[in-house]
């Protein structure tokens, strides 16, 4: 997908959101919005071509203790649902995403659905899912 591609899509998706004023990426190929208590940012690669779309699920204000990003990998691969994405944690934010990649633009109503899907994903990850990863490895007093 070119960076125009991506950019409409973003566009697109954010005027149904009621954000009519967004670019939908920046130069850098970023960008995002939140919708309701969920936030969502979008990442355009030009090397790549794809459109990565992560609903953040947690921001640390250090880096994770030992253990919690496996935690939340084993819900993954345990089948919690996480609405179509997979856990991505990204180092240089200290943040944890839900993140799905889209190499083709895909119909505007199945982008949002799936976005829809995403976002109600990490916003359980971000609560009842991040207390089960932490009763595991955080220690009881």
């Amino acid at each position: 997908m070119t960076r125009d591609e991506a950019t409409q899509l973003v566009q697109e998706y954010l005027r149904a959101q009621g954000v009519h004023l967004s670019p939908g990426l920046n130069p850098k190929g970023l960008g995002g919005v939140s919708v309701g208590e969920a936030q969502l940012y979008f990442e355009h690669s030009e090397d790549t071509g794809e459109l990565k779309c992560s609903a953040l699920i947690y921001r640390f204000r250090d880096a994770p203790r030992p253990g919690v990003l496996e935690g939340f990998r084993a819900e993954q691969a345990a089948g919690t649902d996480a609405g179509g994405g997979t856990v991505d944690f990204e180092a240089e934010s200290k943040s944890l995403f839900l993140s799905r990649s889209y190499k083709t633009p895909p119909i505007d109503l199945v982008f949002a659905s799936e976005l829809s899907k995403l976002m109600a994903a990490s916003l359980r990850w971000g609560s009842e899912v991040f207390e089960r990863v932490a009763s595991k490895v955080i220690p009881a007093k």
